[in-house]
C-alpha cells in the first residue's frame, strides 16, 4: 500500500492547509505551516485536522480533475449512475460505459481508483488523529472527543469502501472472501487485505470504541466546534450510529442494525412538507451528518448541486436530471414526493401518450427532451408553481428535488438522514419477522411526516418488502443509494428503455446485474503495484 500511503501522509498537511482557507468553518488561526506531530500538538490543531477532513469529503483531488470531489463523486457516479433510478438523458450515450459498469475491471482508470485514493485519504488522516491526540494539549474530554470522531471517519471509510470493491454479504460465504486493507496506524509497509468478516469487525470495533469516547466526553459537536457557523458537517455520537446503522444493515445483521438506526435518528425528527421542498441544500431536522459547502468551497463545475439541483449552472444549459418513469409512475399524487418530479400529470397535453409529446431519432430511440409545444409549456408552468427558483426543465420526469444556494453548484448535502434510519428500522424489522414494525415504520415515513397523508401499508410477506424498498427507492432518490441497494437487496438494475414504456435511451437501457464484474470493482493497479501483499486474483 505505498503508493496509497504516500497521499495519506501528504493528505494531513493538506487538509489543515484547506482547513486555513475558508472561516467559514471554524475561526481558528491557520495552521498550515506545521508539520509532523505539531499538527496534533493540541486539541486547537486537531479540530483543524478534523475540519480538514471534512474539507476532502467535498473538495476537489487535483490530481483526478474537477470532476472528482469526494461525497458528490460517491453519489453520483458509483450510487446513482450504475443504478436504476437516476436517469441523465443529456450524457447518453456519452457516459453509458459508467452506467452500465464497464469501468469496474479496468484497473488503470481512474474511476477504479479513485474510491480507493479519497477513501484511504479518510483513514490516513483518522489514523494520524487516533495516534496523537492522546498527548495533545487541551482538556480530556476534547481529546476522546476528537478520537472518537476519527474513528468514525475510519469506520465509515472502511464501510464505503468494502461497499465498492468487496463482494455484497450474501454472496462472501459469511464474510470469507476478501474484504478492505485494514491499516490501523501510520506504518507503509506491506499489508494484505483482510476478510470482509474481519473488515466488518474493525468497523464495529471502531464505532463501539468511538461511542464509547463520545459518551465519557460529555461533549457535542455544538461544543467543541462553537466558533463554526455549520457543525453538522462533524462527525456525533449520533453520526457513528447511523454509520452502525448501515453496516449492519449491509451485513444483513437486522438486530445490530435495528438498534443503531434508532439510536440515530433521537433527536432528528422527519422534516416537514416545507423544509422537503426547500431543495436539500441546507440542513434540516433530521440531517444527522452532512457534507459542508458555501460559497467560498472552490469545486467550480462538478459538485453534486451542478448535476441536481433544478436552478443550477447545468439547468441553466437546458440540461436536467431525470428520475426512473417505471419508479415515480407507481406513487399516487397526494404523495409530495412525486410531485417534485415532472410526470406526466404536470406536462402531458390531453388526448396526448407519451410517445407524442418526447423526441426520438432515426433509430427509434429517445433521451426524453419534450418535442412537443404544449407539453413543454405545461410543464414549465408547473415548474415555475413548484419551484419558483427553478429554471428550464426540457425532459420528461425531471427532478425538482434538489436547489443549490449559489452559483455554479453550492450547497450541502445530506450524508445521514432520519428517514433512511426510519427505513432501515422497516427492513430490519421485516428480516426479524416483526411485519408490524415494519408496517409502522412505513407509516411513520409518509403518512404521519405528512409526505402522504392518505398513505397506509396492511401489505405482508414479499408485498411488504417490495413496499419498504420502493419507498427507500422514492424516499432516498438521487441520495447515491440506488447502486449499493440492488447490490446487497441482489436484485438487478433495470432500466426500460422507451420501447418498453420506460425513459432510458437505448444506450443505458436493459437489465444489468447477470456478471459479478458489475458488482465489484477491482483493487486499483496503483495499489497492487506497490503493495505486494495485495492478490489480483
Amino acid at each position: 500500500m505505498k503508493s496509497t500511503i504516500k497521499y495519506l501522509a501528504f493528505a494531513v498537511g493538506c487538509t489543515l492547509m484547506m482547513a486555513s482557507c475558508s472561516d467559514s468553518w471554524l475561526e481558528t488561526e491557520p495552521t498550515s505551516s506545521v508539520s509532523g506531530d505539531e499538527i496534533i500538538a493540541s486539541t486547537d490543531n486537531a479540530k483543524q485536522a478534523i475540519n480538514g477532513i471534512c474539507r476532502v469529503m467535498v473538495n476537489q483531488h487535483s490530481y483526478y480533475g474537477q470532476m472528482f470531489n469526494g461525497e458528490g463523486t460517491m453519489k453520483l457516479l458509483y450510487g446513482e449512475y450504475p443504478g436504476q433510478d437516476l436517469n441523465f438523458p443529456y450524457m447518453n450515450p456519452g457516459w453509458a460505459p459508467i452506467m452500465n459498469g464497464q469501468f469496474t475491471q479496468n484497473s488503470s482508470s481512474i474511476y477504479d481508483s479513485y474510491p480507493w485514493y479519497y477513501y484511504y485519504i479518510i483513514v490516513g488522516n483518522a489514523n494520524s488523529i487516533i495516534a496523537k491526540i492522546d498527548a495533545a494539549e487541551g482538556t480530556e474530554a476534547e481529546r476522546q472527543f476528537i478520537k472518537a470522531e476519527a474513528l468514525t471517519f475510519r469506520a465509515y471509510a472502511f464501510f464505503r469502501i468494502s461497499e465498492i470493491y468487496c463482494d455484497s454479504w450474501a454472496k462472501s460465504n459469511n464474510g470469507a472472501t476478501k474484504g478492505v486493507v485494514l491499516r490501523l496506524d501510520e506504518s507503509i509497509g506491506d499489508m494484505p487485505q483482510s476478510t470482509l468478516a474481519e473488515t466488518y469487525t474493525q468497523i464495529y470495533k471502531d464505532l463501539d470504541d468511538a461511542i464509547a469516547l463520545y459518551e465519557t466526553s460529555g461533549l457535542s459537536r455544538n461544543d467543541v466546534y462553537s466558533s463554526a457557523s455549520s457543525t453538522n458537517c462533524f462527525p456525533d455520537i449520533n453520526t457513528a450510529y447511523a454509520v452502525y446503522a448501515r453496516a449492519a444493515l449491509t451485513k444483513q445483521d437486522y438486530p445490530t442494525a435495528l438498534n443503531y438506526a434508532k439510536l440515530a435518528r433521537n433527536g432528528y425528527a422527519l422534516m416537514s412538507v416545507a423544509d422537503y421542498k426547500a431543495g436539500f441544500a441546507a440542513p434540516t431536522s433530521e440531517w444527522i451528518w452532512s457534507v459542508y459547502n458555501d460559497e467560498t468551497e472552490n469545486i467550480f463545475y462538478y459538485g453534486w448541486q451542478l448535476f441536481m439541483a433544478c436552478n443550477g449552472y447545468y439547468a441553466q444549459n437546458g440540461i436536467n436530471v431525470c428520475i426512473n418513469r417505471d419508479l415515480i409512475e407507481q406513487f399516487p399524487d397526494t404523495d409530495i414526493r412525486k410531485s417534485l418530479f415532472l410526470t406526466e400529470k404536470t406536462f402531458l397535453p390531453e388526448g396526448k401518450s407519451f410517445s407524442d409529446v418526447v423526441a426520438g431519432d432515426e433509430a427509434g430511440t429517445s433521451n426524453g427532451m419534450f418535442s412537443d409545444e404544449a407539453a413543454y409549456d405545461k410543464a414549465a408552468t408547473y415548474v415555475k408553481q413548484t419551484v419558483p427558483a427553478a429554471l428550464e426543465q426540457n425532459y420528461a420526469y425531471a427532478n425538482l428535488k434538489f436547489q443549490c444556494t449559489a452559483q455554479p453548484a453550492v450547497g450541502c448535502q445530506p450524508i445521514f438522514r432520519a428517514s433512511e434510519m426510519l427505513l432501515t428500522e422497516a427492513e430490519a424489522a421485516f428480516f426479524m419477522q416483526n411485519e408490524t414494525d415494519a408496517q409502522n415504520a412505513l407509516i411513520e415515513l409518509n403518512k404521519t411526516s405528512g409526505r402522504d397523508e392518505s398513505y397506509t401499508c396492511t401489505k405482508t410477506g414479499t408485498d411488504l418488502l417490495n413496499e419498504i424498498k420502493l419507498y427507500r427507492r422514492l424516499e432516498l432518490w438521487g441520495e447515491g443509494f440506488s447502486w449499493m441497494d440492488c447490490k446487497r437487496w441482489g436484485d438487478n438494475v433495470v432500466r426500460n428503455g422507451f420501447d418498453e414504456d420506460g425513459n432510458y435511451h437505448s444506450s443505458v437501457s436493459g437489465t444489468y446485474g447477470d456478471l459479478e464484474t458489475f458488482w465489484k470493482w477491482i483493487i486499483p493497479q496503483r495499489e497492487s503495484d506497490y503493495n505486494s501483499a495485495i492478490s489480483m486474483k
